[in-house]
Parts: structure tokens; sequence; C-alpha cells
């Protein structure tokens, strides 16, 4: 039986989504048989030693590939951001205390309703009177909050922060969908976290990178589950990790670190951006749905101008080999989420399709 694919699959999935074929071929060979031992990735213990440095390995690339101050830990849980949501106010929001919190989409709206579930959550800014079409700005973030949340890259609506929030108190941050994309200012955060399903593995695992100095002050009693201090202090073994999922994430910051960092990965995400928008602005057939300062360039979103012709583009496109551009079905239209590992030529595919379309249809 060949393992060949017939034909390229331009793969715009927003997630689980695309990885580097290297990294899918390492891992097959992994499941099969993990370092030369006669066992798979998928049955090592996950305290053997070849795993434990398979996990030290992962951390460290964290912060190396994102330039993170010394002192800061990682951890990789399973859960999803969705459990980080919770996870957030129980280590960063005080007894009595009070958290701030940005909406700008769906998984904002998510975390605000977990905060609110463990005490007194603000939200001092917020996009939804426009279907979150757009980033808040010159919103004030209350001094005696005990943190600042914030989402930056909305998966559904397609904004982004192009410039984060300078605040006056710790500030969480939730990077599911763009982290790697572009340099951050780690020591800017208390917390960054991310599911790996974006631009760092499957889906399974969770990557939390934190200063340590801000936890253990909330005068809350956590289970273990629940206590980033704990997990840390664990090394994220304090349960079973999702061991494939942090395996399969260590090579994809392996090959990141190959082509050259996150500083390479961000000049390759911007080409792609500038070649899709350029399409949606050149081609009247076809419209953005965000404000153009605010556009991500992880999901780009569009509609037709003539919603009556969407069937003939789907056919257009689903000949042309592309997979996944449809609108989160909340929202509807057109979504193309380019990933760090999702080439140019696939872009350059949909904006041939794009094209192609605007001249019969245009």
């Amino acid at each position: 039986m060949s393992t060949a694919t017939a034909v390229k699959v331009h793969n715009y999935s927003a997630g689980p989504c695309i990885l580097p074929r290297e990294v899918f071929e390492q891992a097959a060979q992994a499941v099969l048989d993990f370092e030369g031992g006669g066992l798979s990735i998928l049955e090592i213990s996950h305290r053997s030693k070849p795993f434990e440095a398979v996990m030290a390995k992962a951390q460290s690339l964290v912060k190396e590939l994102l330039g993170a101050p010394d002192h800061y830990q990682v951890v990789f849980l399973g859960g999803g951001a969705s459990m980080g949501f919770h996870m957030v106010p129980q280590n960063y929001m005080k007894v009595g205390g009070k958290s701030a919190y940005a909406n700008t989409g769906e998984w904002a709206s998510r975390a605000i309703k977990e905060s609110k579930l463990a005490g007194e959550t603000v939200v001092v800014a917020s996009s939804e009177d426009k279907n979150f079409s757009y980033i808040p700005k010159g919103f004030t973030i209350p001094a005696d909050a005990d943190y600042f949340h914030f989402t930056s890259n909305n998966t559904i609506f397609g904004t982004q922060y192009k410039q984060f929030p300078k605040s006056p108190v710790p500030v969480v941050c939730d990077m599911s969908s763009d982290i790697f994309s572009r340099p951050v200012n780690v020591a800017d955060f208390a917390l960054i976290y991310a599911g790996a399903q974006k631009n760092m593995g499957p889906a399974g695992a969770t990557v939390y990178l934190f200063d340590p100095n801000h936890l253990g002050k909330t005068g809350r009693k956590l289970s273990p589950m629940m206590d980033l201090k704990n997990h840390a202090d664990k090394e994220s073994m304090y349960n079973t990790p999702p061991v494939f999922a942090v395996y399969v994430s260590m090579l994809t910051m392996e090959w990141m670190k190959r082509v050259g960092g996150v500083a390479a990965i961000e000049k390759r995400n911007t080409a792609k951006a500038e070649l899709l928008y350029g399409a949606i602005d050149r081609l009247p057939v076809f419209k953005g749905t965000t404000a153009v300062e605010d556009r991500s360039h992880m999901n780009p979103t569009f509609v037709l101008a003539d919603a009556k012709l969407e069937p003939t583009f789907d056919a257009m496109w689903k000949e042309a080999g592309i997979s996944g551009i449809r609108g989160h079905r909340s929202v509807g239209g057109y979504r193309a989420s380019m990933y760090n590992a999702l080439p140019i030529e696939s872009v350059q595919a949909l904006v041939d399709v794009m094209e192609e379309f605007a001249k019969k249809n245009g």
C-alpha cells in the first residue's frame, strides 16, 4: 500500500491544522519505533529517560524560540486552552479580588465566563458591538485588578492585536492561535498560554509559559491539578502528560528553529498575509470582514459580494485541492487559516482560484 498522497491538499483548517511534512514523517516513524528502542512513542512510559529528555527539550525550545527570561517556567498540560480559562483566575485572582478582561470574540468570552465563576470580573473593553470585527483601543486597565487578560488572535472573527496593551497589573494572554508566529517580549507577560493545535502540534497539549514570581499570592487553596506551581515543581509530570502531543510539539519547534526561528517565520507569515489580503482588496467580488488595521495574519476572513455565488466558488476551490476555508459556523463566509507551516504556494493556489472566479463572475 502506497503512503504517497495522490493529490496535494492545501490545508487551511483552523485547527487541528497543518504541520510541517517532515514533522509528520518523524512522528510517523516514532509511532512505529521511537529512537530505535523497539517501542512506540505511543507506548513508552512518561517516566522513562527518553521521554523525560523530550519534555525537557520541548520546555527549553519554548523559552529559546520566544526569548523568555531564564527564570520563566514552562509546563505542558492537557485540557486545552479552555482548561486554561479556568486555571487563570484560580492562580491569579486573589480571594475577594478582581480581574480585568478584554472581549474580542468567542474564546475571550468563554475565558470571561470562567473568571466570573471565581470572583469579580471587569470587562474593560469589547468589540461585541460590531460582531467582534475590530480590536478595541485606548481602554483603561484598572490598577487595582489582580491581572489583565486578553486573547492575542481571534480565530473565528479574524482579528489580531498588532500592539499589545500596556498594563499597570500582571498581563495574561491566550496566544493559542498565533503563538510562535511573531516575536513577543515575554517579560511583559505574567503568563502566556496556548493550545498546541494551531502552530505547535496536534490537539491534546497546552503550553503555559509564566513568571513564577506572580504565583502563590491569591490566598486560595487549589486542587493540585489546578495549581500551576505544582505542575512546574513536578516538571509537567504530576499526572501523565499528553506524551505524543508534547513529542510532536517538540519536533515542530525544532523545525521552527531550523527555518530561522520566530523572526524568520514572521516574515513568511507577513508575505502570505499580504498575498491573500491583496487579492481580497483587489477583486471586487470579495470583501474582508474585519477592520483593516486589525486583520489577522493567521485567520483572514472574507465574504463574497454576492452570497448567491458561494456554490460556484466552493466548487472551484475544492477542485483546486483546497480544504478548510469555510468560515466558522457562527459567522459564515470564508476563513483561510494560514498557520506557520502553510507554504506560500498554498496561498498562491487560493489566490489563483479567487482571480479565476473574479474573471468569470466580476
